[in-house]
């Protein structure tokens, strides 16, 4: 028997449920097809599996080889054929690592970098293999209709999402970003979008008001049918498509295995996790690891100065009712955190009635509070966060220190980490989650090098970064240098709708 083959009798099929419940279980096909339930809430498994593969065999596998392990305890209704097959077309040479995800030790922590896909973020870790198991399950629901991505972004997500699906039979994808609201080189990865298939717009907002839209498109039954006598349906990638979280569980298991096979923890130790997180679906899968047996302590939530979740953490009360900062992490730049919707569905007994309540409290308030029994259930995180200044500081420190450059996002999780190693003296090994390349944030890293960033463009700052870090240029970024701008397109929220239906050619 292959690693690929161990487990081969398929383990007992999960089905999905709503987070705010009014609809019967559905497959994980169908959960991934449809993205949202009809009233809006998150799917969530009926009950959570088990590994059921010893830690220590899973330290002699390869990624694919724990991808399948770990993908088809949640994807009872695939194949193991159909489920190789999505996970053999995803982890291939789009990785610049034939480890597809890697671990460096540095300045007292390691660190799982997750950057080494197509756009060089840790979204290409999911979004590789979301529209080969997208695909499959429309296949298997006899679906007829092209499937519509819609897909709000915060900089990393809509890149990864676009390079994903462009040229996928079956599909379009339309992507909404904050049009001031990223970085220079992620709005060029994305703007530069190649595939008919393909269409991306700038919004003039922020990132909630895309994703609030973009929720809002998935809800409007009349759109809905307007796209469906038409011949197409609407589907997410976002973090908020289980089809998403599920591929981000294996690397947390990876990270585990790594350990172990590098003799730094014996099996069953417990560890931590770091993770910078801002629509909490990242440092989610970590507690979705944890809920199928990983050996996990704590699970350490790292905000920016839009610190909506530490401050839920520490009070059990969420208030998105403050201002929006715009900081050099961009992709954390939120206030609702989507997928903090599962975790409450948990911590509410499973209960989704109580989800519901809270969640509408939140859409019509802005806040809700939770128990204190419900906040003993969230025990396993800790939150807190880094200001901007704390941030740069963090990047310069690691350097200094370990000659290891790291981006901002990734030092948001690495001085949270220290925050929480001086507040509770915790010596566990700690992985922190390295979300981004350098390189997708040079001149933030840069001007925390204490290097003169001047007029420079972001490309001509990545040559220099190239001599400091001593890592060469990603493909990512050199491919884009000179190519021609694809997308110009910029809308109000209000005109998104009609947006959409321009692009399938819909008259409204």
């Amino acid at each position: 028997m292959t690693v690929m083959e161990e487990g081969a009798n398929n383990p007992e099929e999960i089905r999905y449920i709503s987070t705010r419940g009014g609809e019967a279980p559905v497959t994980a096909s169908m959960a991934i097809l449809k993205g949202l339930s009809d009233q809006g809430g998150l799917y969530v498994p009926e009950s959570f599996p088990h590994l059921d593969v010893p830690l220590e065999r899973l330290a002699q596998m390869t990624y694919k080889e724990l991808a399948f392990v770990v993908m088809r305890l949640f994807l009872g209704d695939f194949t193991d054929e159909e489920l190789k097959t999505c996970i053999d077309r995803a982890y291939d040479k789009k990785f610049d690592t034939p480890n597809i995800a890697e671990m460096k030790q540095a300045d007292g922590a390691w660190y799982l970098e997750l950057f080494h896909g197509a756009t060089i973020a840790f979204k290409d870790m999911a979004l590789s293999v979301l529209p080969h198991l997208m695909t499959t399950a429309a296949r298997k629901n006899q679906v007829d209709k092209e499937i519509v991505i819609l897909t709000a972004t915060s900089g990393d997500t809509g890149k990864a999402a676009l390079a994903g699906f462009a040229n996928v039979p079956g599909t379009r994808i339309v992507v909404f970003y904050p049009k001031n609201g990223v970085s220079p080189i992620q709005e060029k990865q994305m703007v530069t979008q190649q595939g008919e298939n393909t269409c991306v717009i700038g919004i003039r907002g922020n990132f909630d008001d895309a994703q609030t839209a973009v929720k809002r498109m998935f809800g409007d039954s009349g759109l809905a049918e307007t796209i469906g006598n038409k011949g197409f349906c609407f589907s997410s990638a976002n973090s908020i498509n289980i089809g998403r979280l599920i591929p981000q569980v294996v690397y947390y298991v990876y990270a585990y295995a790594c350990l172990l096979a590098k003799g730094q923890i014996r099996v069953g130790e417990e560890i931590n996790f770091a993770v910078p997180t801002g629509n909490f679906g990242n440092i989610l899968a970590a507690y979705y690891a944890k809920r199928i047996g990983l050996p996990v302590k704590k699970l350490i939530c790292a905000s920016n100065e839009n610190k909506v979740l530490f401050d839920f953490f520490r009070t059990g009360i969420y208030d998105r009712r403050r201002d929006f900062i715009l900081t050099s992490s961009p992709s954390m730049d939120i206030l609702i955190s989507s997928n903090l919707e599962r975790l409450i569905y948990f911590a509410a007994g499973n209960d989704p009635k109580v989800c519901a309540d809270l969640m509408r409290s939140l859409s019509e308030q802005g806040v809700y509070e939770i128990t204190s029994e419900m906040r003993q259930r969230t025990e396993g995180f800790y939150g807190n966060y880094l200001s901007e200044e704390e941030t740069f500081r963090t990047i310069g420190r690691v350097y200094h220190n370990a000659s290891y450059v790291i981006d901002t996002h990734t030092a948001v999780g690495a001085g949270v980490y220290e925050k929480y190693k001086e507040e509770t003296k915790d010596e566990t090994t700690t992985v922190i989650a390295s979300t981004a390349s350098p390189y997708k944030f040079t001149r933030s890293v840069m001007k925390a090098l204490g290097e003169e960033t001047g007029d420079e463009d972001d490309f001509a700052l990545a040559d220099r970064l190239e001599k400091i870090s001593g890592v060469k240029i990603p493909a990512a970024v050199d491919s884009i240098r000179t190519a021609p701008v694809l997308h110009k397109q910029v809308v109000d929220i209000d005109d998104m709708p009609g947006a959409v239906l321009a692009f399938l050619g819909i008259t409204a």
